[in-house]
């Protein structure tokens, strides 16, 4: 394997062109800026300290311009990711504790880890799994409980950290006498500035405008002596290097959700790159992007990181601003650095109710309201699913929630293959084209032949499906059955059980004087039935056929064969190569 394919910064290295690094100088620049105060709020809603947040924006960056695939994507912190490691640590440690902070660490390499394996075993198929409809279900759940989460930091009084967000709602609604006015002032007018910034400016760094207002609005106004919770001591210096500390314990506690935020975040980072990939007219590869975000947070964990990603609002931002190659990334790392080193004291009066804003207009674009209209629209099945992994992760939680939905995915998933769409064929009048009856009524049935088609893989799980479809079919036809023609242009796959299960379909037709014909049988499947012998004693009775009108001549007694040399039980030739209307291509 090429280097450059193992370490992808080799080949944006040594093609680097001068041209790009004004670009990149000022994405990394603008990134950083956005990225500062975000991070601080990210690791804020984890339950962890602002600074983590920092932490976690330095190391990583760096391990992903050396391995990622994508030119333009900007990891670091994000909302979902924040919100799961809070949910995960806060059910075993109490917030602000130092076991708290190792159990986040800890997650973060573990996340890596498994992130790094997928990768490398080339497994990242598994993310499949996680269909569109729960992902947008799961997302807006997520936004509502990451939004109501910031409620006690907007209007300084405590409120449970929970799931359901009607109890946090109700109990903030409680509680309107103790609400602090003068902090619900500051987060409400950094949630409108956001807003307008986003709609009016949206090249205008919002998030870093907005945390700098408010603090001098604390300062100049003394608002930290009158209740304003603010960040407070921000130690300065870069974080020291130091193994995560584990026990086997830990880690079968923390794998569920390891396993979540590895695949989430995968599903983010993929999702994020392709897009802009595509814009950029250049290729990620989805196996090499598992390696990076995996090494990327292993190495972040062993400097106090929690579990990043890519994420979607600065990546766009990072793009916009004219980032070219990964050096933008490294910009951004650079800055966060000297930031570390030089102005952590500048945060020390950042009021948190400006960091919970933020975080709230942040995951306004999780709630997807779009998504439920159109699945209701175009699919009512997956409408279904949505709105499952929707209630699901508001009433047992994140972590959870998305489990359920992707069980209900495969389960779903499961019963479609157990109980396939079949079609009754017929032919169009003066072609030898056939289509469903049920959908166009103006076709002609043949008197005594059933012509059906499976439209999936025949397999365990339907064999019985099929058997009591194709009874059934007999029992409502007019005229007694001569013979019944399967057309397997949908059946991609045949396992043995389903081999098995046709050759006793075949037998008993044969008992009672109906014929079994084949068409369109595909590749894969005739090659199950070469090697158990079904494909030669169907080819030596003329009983399969590469067209369906060919096989229902043939039931009619009207079939001459009149494209094929004629071939008997002797035949010394392949049976694929006796079957009607001359030999067949090996895999079609």
């Amino acid at each position: 394997m090429q280097p450059a394919r193992l370490l992808p910064m080799l080949s944006w290295v040594r093609g680097y062109r001068r041209q790009d690094l004004r670009g990149d100088i000022t994405a990394g620049l603008t990134t950083a800026v956005m990225l500062i105060p975000q991070g601080m709020g990210y690791a804020m809603l984890a339950g962890l300290p602002p600074i983590v947040g920092l932490y976690a924006a330095l190391v990583p960056l760096l391990i992903y311009a050396a391995l990622g695939t994508s030119r333009q994507l900007a990891v670091g912190p994000v909302a979902m990711d924040s919100l799961l490691v809070a949910v995960a640590v806060g059910a075993i440690a109490e917030t602000g504790t130092e076991s708290y902070l190792a159990y986040a660490v800890l997650l973060g390499a573990m996340v890596g880890v498994i992130q790094l394996g997928l990768g490398v075993l080339g497994l990242g198929f598994v993310v499949n799994f996680l269909s569109r409809p729960v992902i947008s279900g799961f997302t807006s759940a997520a936004a509502l409980i990451i939004g109501f989460s910031q409620l006690s930091n907007m209007l300084a009084i405590e409120l449970p950290r929970t799931h359901h967000v009607h109890d946090i709602l109700l109990q903030a609604l409680g509680r309107a006498e103790a609400w602090h006015l003068i902090t619900l002032a500051i987060g409400a007018s950094s949630v409108a500035l956001l807003v307008v910034l986003k709609r009016a400016a949206p090249q205008v760094p919002r998030a870093m405008v907005a945390v700098t207002l408010a603090t001098f609005v604390v300062v100049g106004l003394g608002l930290h002596d009158r209740g304003v919770a603010i960040v407070g001591n921000v130690p300065a210096g870069l974080p020291a290097l130091a193994v995560p500390s584990f026990t086997g314990g830990d880690v079968l506690t923390l794998l569920p959700a390891a396993l979540t935020i590895a695949l989430v975040a995968f599903i983010e980072a993929i999702s994020v790159g392709k897009h802009f990939a595509r814009l950029g007219r250049y290729e990620i590869r989805p196996g090499q992007e598992l390696i990076a975000l995996g090494a990327a947070n292993l190495g972040g964990s062993f400097f106090g990181g929690y579990p990043i990603t890519g994420g979607f609002s600065r990546t766009a931002v990072n793009a916009q601003a004219g980032a070219r190659t990964p050096m933008a990334g490294v910009v951004t790392a650079v800055v966060v650095a000297l930031t570390l080193l030089l102005l952590t004291p500048l945060f020390h009066y950042v009021p948190k109710a400006a960091l919970a804003a933020i975080i709230m207009t942040a995951v306004l674009g999780l709630f997807d309201l779009a998504e439920p209209r159109r699945l209701w629209r175009v699919k009512r099945a997956d409408f279904a699913l949505l709105l499952f992994t929707f209630v699901m992760t508001l009433s047992v939680g994140i972590q959870y929630g998305i489990l359920l939905g992707v069980g209900a995915s495969v389960l779903n998933f499961a019963v479609q293959t157990t109980r396939p769409h079949f079609a009754v064929l017929g032919r169009i009048p003066g072609t030898e084209a056939y289509l469903n009856v049920e959908r166009h009524p103006h076709v002609v049935r043949d008197p005594g032949v059933l012509i059906v088609r499976i439209d999936a893989q025949f397999y365990f799980g339907n064999v019985t499906f099929l058997k009591e479809t194709l009874r059934a079919l007999e029992e409502a036809a007019s005229e007694p059955l001569e013979a019944v023609v399967l057309d397997a242009s949908g059946i991609n796959q045949l396992d043995s059980s389903a081999e098995d299960a046709l050759r006793e379909i075949d037998r008993d037709y044969r008992e009672r004087g109906i014929r079994l014909l084949l068409s369109h049988v595909k590749g894969p499947v005739r090659d199950v039935m070469h090697r158990t012998g079904l494909l030669a004693t169907l080819a030596d009775e003329r009983r399969i056929f590469l067209r369906t009108h060919d096989a229902v001549l043939a039931a009619s007694g009207d079939y001459t064969g009149r494209h094929s040399s004629p071939a008997g039980p002797d035949d010394p030739r392949d049976p694929a190569d006796r079957i009607g209307c001359g030999p067949l291509p090996g895999a079609a």
